[in-house]
């Protein structure tokens, strides 16, 4: 997050921050966001709130069951989530940000 923000306000590009971990996060933008982005590429299976799931819940992971996970822990989404143009990208590469925003 630090990151891209960094490279957000270097690059004077304005943007607003909504932070879901401490605002929540409602189903119709999480809705939205799955319209356009697989729900494994969301879901972070790298942290620990994904370690701290059960493995029945771990185990039987789908699209149904993610989108739940997400909403009750919000923490578990990667990070960061960028809305241009209604076109969804997750997480910070700085060569990504220089390709979406160079259009």
């Amino acid at each position: 997050m630090k990151k891209a923000m960094k490279w957000l306000t270097t690059n004077n590009i304005d943007y607003v921050f909504h932070d879901f971990k401490k605002d929540s996060l409602d189903s119709k933008t999480l809705n939205s966001w799955l319209k356009t982005v697989d729900w494994e590429i969301l879901l972070n299976k790298r942290g620990t709130t994904w370690r701290k799931l059960s493995d029945d819940v771990k185990e039987n992971i789908n699209k149904t069951s993610a989108k739940n996970v997400m909403l009750e822990n919000t923490s578990i989404i990667k990070r960061p989530v960028l809305n241009v143009n209604d076109v969804i990208h997750v997480g910070f590469s700085e060569k990504k940000y220089q390709e979406i925003f160079s259009k």
